[in-house]
């Protein structure tokens, strides 16, 4: 009981940060990022790249997680931008397109072969009697300050205000004058800067290569239709859920039928409350 409570918490970790970086620009910009995963990719693989040239690991980490924050703001500005005036299908498309194209870049960058992302924090730990290696419990604590860290921005800065205003109502934010084009890049970073955060802690004991990025938007997908599209509380929620859900079956059954669970979450949402838990579009 106690491992599937740890190992749940680790994998729930893993989801958080990427669902809520993934529901926090549809709840501003009212888009769907389907090269989220991308970013998760990215910020592993330019981890483990400067590793190579012999950085220490936390500047690699955080110089990893500024590229990818710019990364996400030039492919908003540049690719996303011109294609949200016209539909979101044209969004849906050229962020896909995004996504293959990263995947190729990586193919032929560092090839098909599995990449070690190297550990923060290398030693274990045992917690009432179950050993847990200490970048897990570091994935745990990370997320769980980072998105504290994020509710604390949203809520407390002048910026913050600026972003929460344009999720609720986009219209009269620009009729107060904050500019939308601006706030929508910002968001842009903050979900690509998760989304790396997610990818650079979870590097050392999941696989990286460069198909990687397809099963974490997937989950996000399925994790922000449970939660509620636009909803960040609902998103931290459905993600605990997701989380041990998994882990759950993982140790019951077999860690085969664990990926069907959040299609399945996600089919009796859209037919039984297409809303979601909590069924909102502002951010917070």
């Amino acid at each position: 009981m106690v491992e599937i409570l740890i190992q749940g918490a680790v994998s729930s970790a893993i989801y958080a940060l990427l669902a809520v970086g993934f529901t926090l620009i549809f709840g501003v910009a009212r888009i769907l990022n389907l090269a989220h995963g991308s970013f998760y990719a990215l910020g592993a693989y330019a981890t483990y790249l400067l590793t190579t040239y012999d950085w220490p690991l936390v500047p690699a980490a955080l110089v990893a997680i500024a590229f990818v924050a710019g990364f996400g703001v030039v492919m908003e500005r540049v690719l996303v931008r011109p294609m949200r005036r016209r539909s979101l299908l044209a969004v849906l498309m050229i962020t896909l397109a995004t996504a293959l194209a990263v995947e190729q870049l990586l193919f032929l960058s560092f090839g098909s072969e599995y990449r070690n992302v190297p550990a923060l924090v290398s030693a274990k730990y045992t917690l009432f009697g179950v050993d847990i290696a200490g970048q897990r419990l570091l994935t745990v604590v990370a997320a769980v300050v980072l998105i504290g860290l994020l509710w604390l921005f949203i809520q407390r800065t002048r910026l913050g205000s600026a972003i929460l205003a344009i999720s609720q109502d986009p219209e009269a934010a620009q009729y107060m004058g904050i500019p939308s084009d601006r706030i929508f890049s910002i968001v842009m970073a903050l979900s690509a800067a998760l989304a790396a955060a997610a990818g650079i802690l979870a590097g050392p004991f999941l696989t990286v290569q460069p198909t990687m990025w397809l099963l974490p938007v997937v989950k996000a997908f399925a994790i922000v239709v449970v939660g509620g599209l636009g909803s960040i509380p609902g998103s931290i929620l459905a993600a605990l859920m997701l989380g041990y859900a998994e882990t759950i079956v993982a140790y019951l059954a077999s860690t085969s039928w664990t990926e069907i669970i959040g299609v399945l979450a996600t089919l009796l949402m859209l037919i039984f409350r297409p809303a979601g838990m909590f069924g909102k579009r502002a951010a917070f």
